[in-house]
């Protein structure tokens, strides 16, 4: 993104207040195509998670792909709306959804609601009751399959607050018996983020298999399935992989799972739709002399790109002003938190006051857990074609 051909970007940079979120949509653009191309392949079904990046230009583009929209909070269903994701389009996940965003995407007839525990199945059935409507659901499966990334962002073993247990099945069918304005139509799952051992997948999809034969072996058939997301991207290497490997991520899912006669295959892919078409633009207050090693001190901090301060995530960190000789700094913002870090002994040209950091991979994440902690602005977002 960010290289020798790309220097008259950089110099627009110098002129927009930092921090500030740059989003390449060329890049977009080009993983919205091979996404389109790779599951158009098998039929797949691509559901944007809105919780990666909710914001409206970034939604409307991936929008005018055809994907559906995943959400998670009743805000989310009515952005897509606003949006243009169409309702029928529309799921909504979560292990806590109130009576008001319950309503919100019973009134929106969205496509369908990922349930996740009995309480929440016969509350949206009296939800439903009270509207005379019927509402489609999905049980949100634990399969117990673990995602080997960071715990923080595992969400598919049984000691997680996420998904229905196989324990639980019985209770489930006898439930969905008194619920007469539940509809089941699919079974959903999603065991993580940042998945990059793609093992972790085939390993799902043999999970899946074995519990469709159980709810088969119960005259239970589903139309549909839905296997989540969580298929991770490259951060330490963001230019040299802009676009995750979809062709054998959905490869995966064709060869290991079993999906039914008139079964539809659904995914929710959030993180390696945007990641790389995003970045967090800095610049340099300070360069502190420490005891041990010098800090880089930014403008933007933990409010603006939580990840590193949250599960001490890695995003590669770029000086675009300066070639100088390498030294090793600690890049921190200012924020009052000592977690306010990105980064320790990162390797970086000569610093120096006003010069311009990239953080690098923030698409995902970045703008959307942003806060306005010690009361600071939520930074502006610019677009590559804002700079043409």
């Amino acid at each position: 993104m960010f290289n020798n051909n790309n220097n008259n970007r950089i110099k627009t940079f110098t002129n927009i207040p930092t921090p500030f979120y740059f989003y390449d949509l060329d890049i977009l653009d080009k993983t919205l195509d091979c996404i389109q191309r790779e599951s158009g392949k098998h039929g797949y079904h691509v559901h944007y998670a809105i919780k990666a990046n909710a914001n409206t230009r970034i939604m409307e583009k991936i929008q005018s792909y055809g994907l559906g929209a995943d959400c998670v909070s009743g805000n989310e269903i009515l952005r897509s709306l606003e949006t243009g994701y169409p309702a029928k389009k529309i799921v909504y996940a979560g292990v806590g959804k109130s009576d008001r965003e319950i309503q919100i995407a019973l009134d929106a007839n969205i496509f369908c609601f990922n349930c996740e525990s009995i309480p929440e199945i016969e509350l949206i059935n009296e939800l439903a009751s009270a509207r005379n409507k019927m509402a489609k659901i999905a049980i949100r499966i634990n399969p117990n399959v673990n995602a080997n990334t960071h715990h923080y962002i595992t969400t598919g073993i049984e000691e997680n607050k996420f998904g229905i247990n196989r324990w639980e099945f019985d209770d489930i069918l006898e439930t969905l018996k008194q619920c007469k304005h539940i509809e089941l139509i699919g079974f959903h799952f999603h065991i993580g983020s940042q998945i990059t051992d793609l093992s972790v997948f085939k390993g799902l999809c043999l999970r899946i298999n074995e519990i469709q034969n159980w709810f088969e072996e119960r005259q239970i058939l589903v139309n549909h399935i839905n296997v989540g997301g969580g298929f991770g991207v490259d951060y330490n290497e963001p230019d040299s992989n802009p676009i995750p490997d979809f062709e054998t991520f959905f490869g995966i899912f064709k060869e290991f799972l079993q999906i039914r006669h008139n079964q539809s295959l659904h995914f929710e892919l959030g993180r390696s739709i945007v990641a790389q078409c995003g970045s967090l633009i800095s610049k340099v207050l300070y360069v502190k002399k420490g005891v041990n090693t010098k800090f880089a001190i930014l403008d933007a901090g933990m409010t603006e790109l939580l990840r590193p301060a949250l599960y001490q995530a890695y995003h590669k960190i770029e000086n675009l002003s300066s070639t100088g000789a390498p030294e090793n700094y600690d890049v921190v913002g200012p924020i009052c938190e000592s977690s306010d870090c990105f980064g320790k002994s990162i390797r970086l040209p000569r610093t120096q006051r006003n010069d311009l950091i990239a953080l690098r991979s923030t698409g995902a994440y970045g703008e959307a857990m942003a806060s306005r902690y010690n009361l600071r602005e939520i930074a502006n977002s610019v677009f590559s074609d804002d700079l043409a």
